[in-house]
């Protein structure tokens, strides 16, 4: 079953840390994995969660804990694509309670979640915990940061039947607290394994305080229509940043924890297939995304500390692939995690504004709630919108709605072609995404 999971996911061969996670798993150990994002810790336990799954038990098998409900939808999303006769399903807050409750009365073999949420369907009994023999504790450190520790403390004390503990962090922690109960935990420690050292090359700009604005718009216009994430450390910065790029003509999406989760989905989603290739953002963006292919990080405000510098430089340069980051430095501005000598990137040529993607997003108000699949919406596309393959990017199916990349000169007759068609009996309810 992992081989064809594998092949599904088009691997050929797992990394070294993912290996050394499955072996130590596979041995029944208690499992400490520690290593760098970006470096591909979701298969290193999806895989030992897998191997443990048993076809004759009608519960929850697994429970997986996150700390952000993006991080759980790219772990579902992960193990949907490994084509496996299990179902999987996600608890987060911001998701409707009833649906979820609806979900658990036909229990998932694997259970993934926030705290808070998982431990309030524990609660109600909305699921039966007593079949759950692995636990897997992702992100664990920023868990913690986010003041999850009673929920988890509470979840793991009562799961009376585990038999497994699978605990995974981007950075070395000094203390374990007493709540996991790790057994005689094996470390997989790769936080400093030299071949995960990302190809990244280093430059800075530098900027008087008063045109730090006008200077990462020039920066912007420089680096084109290549995915670019702008990291800032506070909201009112994303905002502000985002209203010179809309005056300006940028296009761009912006993602922090004060947007309604119905947004933040939507602008990652977004960013995930092309749409915009510009993300602002804060700190929410620097770990457990799903956000490939990154080529640009831009540093509008320097993080205090190294260890988010490192997180937000992660999101670049992965997984053998390069990337450039950016940071946007006034004279005045010194931080201790910075090498010296950084080079100096010039902004002295006038820059066209980048071109529109060539991808739109369409908005179908439709999803699996409504028994419908991504094959249904290709169908669709394809035969009675007339589009060919090519023409068609990331499809998400999600659980009430479902988003499309089309090709931007293919969307204005998409919309008049498909105008009062119906989709499973159900009339298409389409438009673009705003």
């Amino acid at each position: 079953m992992i081989e064809n999971a594998l092949q599904r996911l088009k691997i050929t061969a797992l990394n070294d840390m993912q290996q050394a996670a499955v072996k130590s798993a596979k041995a029944g150990h208690d499992v400490l994995l520690i290593a760098p994002t970006g470096s591909g810790k979701t298969l290193g336990f999806l895989l030992p969660v897998l191997a443990n799954l048993k076809h004759d038990v009608k519960g929850v098998q697994a429970l997986i804990l996150v700390p952000s409900r993006e991080l759980a939808l790219q772990i579902e999303q992960v193990f949907k694509q490994m084509g496996t006769p299990f179902k999987i399903n996600c608890c987060y807050g911001g998701h409707a309670v009833r649906i979820e409750k609806n979900n658990l009365a036909h229990p998932p073999a694997i259970l993934i979640g926030t705290p808070g949420r998982i431990a309030y369907h524990l609660e109600h009994h909305n699921f039966d915990e007593s079949f759950i023999e692995t636990l897997v504790l992702d992100e664990f450190d920023k868990s913690l940061e986010f003041g999850f520790e009673a929920d988890m403390s509470y979840i793991i004390g009562s799961l009376l039947s585990l038999k497994q503990r699978i605990l995974t962090s981007a950075t070395k922690m000094e203390i374990i607290p007493a709540f996991v109960k790790l057994n005689n935990a094996v470390d997989v420690d790769f936080s400093k394994n030299l071949q995960s050292k990302p190809d990244l090359k280093l430059k800075k700009v530098t900027a008087l305080a008063a045109d730090k604005l006008e200077v990462l718009f020039k920066l912007l216009s420089k680096i084109g229509n290549k995915n670019t994430l702008v990291f800032c450390n506070h909201r009112e910065t994303v905002d502000r940043i985002s209203d010179l790029l809309f005056e300006n003509g940028l296009e761009h999406d912006v993602f922090h924890g004060g947007m309604e989760q119905f947004d933040r989905e939507k602008a990652l989603l977004k960013f995930r297939n092309g749409s915009h290739r510009i993300l602002v953002t804060t700190d929410l963006a620097a770990r457990g995304l799903d956000i490939p292919e990154v080529e640009h990080i831009v540093h509008y405000q320097l993080p205090y500390n190294e260890d988010a510098y490192i997180h937000r430089n992660g999101r670049t340069a992965r997984m053998h692939a390069k990337g450039t980051a950016y940071a946007i430095l006034t004279e005045e501005e010194h931080y201790k995690y910075l090498p010296d000598n950084i080079e100096e990137e010039s902004l002295l040529d006038k820059y066209k504004l980048p071109k529109s993607s060539e991808w739109i997003t369409l908005y179908l108000s439709h999803g699996k709630k409504d028994k419908i699949n991504k094959i249904d919406i290709v169908g669709l596309f394809l035969q009675k919108g007339g589009l060919s393959k090519d023409d068609l990017g990331l499809i998400e199916v999600k659980d009430t709605t479902s988003y499309i990349a089309v090709k931007r000169e293919k969307v204005d007759k998409l919309l008049k072609i498909l105008n009062g068609e119906k989709i499973k009996g159900k009339k298409l309810k389409l438009e673009i995404a705003s």
